[in-house]
C-alpha cells in the first residue's frame, strides 16, 4: 500500500482537519495510509463501520487533560474492535504567516486545551487569547486571513500543510504532554500471546458489597497489571456502574483466564473490546 492508494482499505479516519494532532498520530503509526479527516469522532468511526476506511484513530487519554469525554460509549456502540494503541508526544508550535515576528504578535488562537497547555508563552508575549474549535482549524484560518499580528498554536504538520512558519517550537508548559490513541477496525486481530499484549474490556459488577474489590482480586492474585480502570454510569441508573479496563496480558494465558473467570463471577457482563500488541512507549 502507499499514500497514493485511494481505496477504502488504505484509508485511516480521524476527527479534525488535516494537520490535527490525530492526523499526526495517523502519519506516525501508519505512514503509508491515506488520512481521512472527519468532522466528529462519530463520523470517523462510521467511516470504518460503513467500509469507507480501514481504521479509525481515536484519542482516549491525554497526560495533561485526562480522558476524552464520551469515547467509551462510542467504542461500545460501534461494534468495532480495538486492534492497536498509539502514544503520540504532543509538541505545540507557535505558528504565524511568513514575515510575522514574535514582537509583532497581538493575539493567538487555538483549541481551549492547547491554549491552556501554553500559558507561559502566552503570558510572556502578552497575547490576547482567542478560543477556536481545534488547533488545525486555527492554523487554516490564520493562513486564509494572512494576519501578521496573529498566531496559532498547532502542530508542525499543520504549519507545513497551511504554509505557516514556526516562530517557536515546543511551547507547551509540560514536557510530558502525550496522548494515547486507540485504533479501531471492523475485524479483530489475534496478536502473538508470547509478546507484550494489552486487553481492553468492559464489565458491570453485581450490586453487592465489595463487588468491585472481589471482581478485581483475580488480577492481583494472578500477577496481572491493570493499567487503566474507569467507571461510568449506563442506562440512566445509579445502582451499579460499568467499568472500562486495560490490562497487560492476553486472554489465552492461563493467569488471564483465571482472572477473567473470577471477574465474571462477580459481574453481570464482561465484554472484551480488543486484544492488541502493547505499544513500545510502555517499555520506554
Amino acid at each position: 500500500m502507499s499514500a497514493n492508494d485511494n481505496t477504502p482499505d488504505n484509508a485511516i479516519a480521524f476527527q479534525g482537519e488535516l494537520g490535527a494532532y490525530s492526523h499526526g498520530a495517523c502519519a506516525a503509526a501508519y505512514p503509508s495510509m491515506r488520512p481521512l479527516p472527519c468532522e466528529t469522532f462519530e463520523s470517523a468511526v462510521a467511516a470504518v463501520r460503513e467500509g469507507r476506511a480501514r481504521y479509525a484513530m481515536i484519542p482516549i487519554d491525554n497526560s495533561l487533560a485526562g480522558r476524552v469525554a464520551d469515547v467509551y460509549h462510542l467504542i461500545l456502540d460501534t461494534g468495532l474492535h480495538i486492534v492497536a494503541e498509539h502514544f503520540e508526544r504532543i509538541q505545540h508550535h507557535l505558528l504565524a504567516v511568513p514575515g510575522a515576528t514574535l514582537e509583532g504578535l497581538r493575539a493567538v488562537e487555538s483549541h481551549v486545551h492547547a491554549l491552556g497547555q501554553c500559558r507561559k508563552i502566552i503570558r510572556e508575549l502578552g497575547l490576547e487569547v482567542i478560543v477556536g474549535t481545534d488547533t488545525a482549524g486555527a492554523a487554516a484560518a490564520l493562513a486564509r486571513s494572512g494576519e501578521t499580528g496573529k498566531a496559532a498554536i498547532a502542530s508542525k504538520l499543520a504549519g507545513e500543510i497551511y504554509g505557516l512558519v514556526s516562530l517557536r517550537a515546543g511551547i507547551e508548559d509540560a514536557p510530558h504532554n502525550t496522548t494515547r490513541f486507540l485504533v479501531l477496525a471492523r475485524e479483530a486481530i489475534e496478536p502473538d500471546p508470547a509478546l507484550p499484549c494489552m486487553t481492553s474490556f468492559v464489565f458491570r459488577v453485581k450490586n453487592i458489597p465489595a463487588a468491585l474489590y472481589k471482581a478485581l482480586c483475580g488480577f492481583a492474585t494472578n500477577g496481572i497489571n491493570i493499567t487503566k480502570l474507569e467507571s461510568y454510569l449506563v442506562g440512566g441508573e445509579f445502582v451499579s456502574a460499568q467499568f472500562y479496563c486495560d490490562v497487560e496480558s492476553h486472554p489465552s494465558r492461563r493467569n488471564m483466564r483465571l482472572a477473567l473467570e473470577e471477574l465474571g463471577f462477580f459481574s453481570h457482563e464482561v465484554r472484551i473490546l480488543g486484544v492488541y500488541p502493547a505499544h513500545a512507549f510502555r517499555g520506554a
